[in-house]
């Protein structure tokens, strides 16, 4: 089951739920405040893009495209 991060526009916490996909379109009461109006926060991805690496530094290495083949 898939974490979500849920946002309370009332009181301001921030808090998070394991939830069925089913189960996902459901706005829970806030631990907090008990309010009623939470919403859902966008989650951030961790990814690292071919060309750099997580330091955020250009990278030497490739993954295919050179056609070079296995060394």
């Amino acid at each position: 089951m898939p974490l979500y991060e849920f946002q309370c526009a009332q009181c301001g916490a921030e808090f998070e739920m394991i939830l069925r996909f089913s189960e996902s379109d459901q706005k829970p009461d806030c631990p907090r405040c008990q309010g009623k109006f939470t919403r859902k926060k966008l989650a951030q991805v961790a990814a690292i893009g071919a060309s750099q690496t997580a330091s955020g530094n250009a990278s030497s290495a490739s993954c295919g495209s050179s056609g070079s083949g296995f060394r």
